[in-house]
């Protein structure tokens, strides 16, 4: 079976998460960063708790259809404010808007990279 790529996976999660309607959608590269536990993450947010769990339980299937890899763990299902999906070289970030908002993961690290992805309407 082939390697795949951070690029590969990268790609499939963003389309993972769009295809269930997941907005503002921000990868956030993390490979110059100092003590940086990845290589990225992938920020997104779901409008309630039912949205949410509906974009982190697509984004594991999209993932495992489309290139066969799993996520190591993933974590929050138990409120569905704030979901991490661990794909080990990327982490995976999906919240509601207030959670989103308050602990602001795209600048807790100031020399790191922000790609916006637009908004599939």
């Amino acid at each position: 079976m082939a390697e795949i790529t951070t690029k590969k996976l990268l790609d499939t999660i963003v389309a993972g998460i769009q295809e269930q309607k997941g907005k503002r959608i921000v990868v956030v590269d993390l490979k110059k960063t100092d003590n940086s536990v990845c290589s990225y993450f992938v920020i997104c947010e779901g409008g309630s708790n039912t949205h949410v769990n509906a974009i982190a339980t697509n984004l594991k299937e999209y993932v495992r259809e489309a290139i066969k890899v799993k996520p190591l763990a993933m974590e929050g299902f138990e409120n569905c404010e704030w979901i991490v999906s661990d794909y080990i070289d990327i982490m995976v970030h999906i919240m509601q808007r207030e959670a989103r908002e308050f602990y602001d993961l795209e600048h807790l690290w100031a020399d790191a990279k922000l790609k916006e992805i637009p908004d599939l309407d």
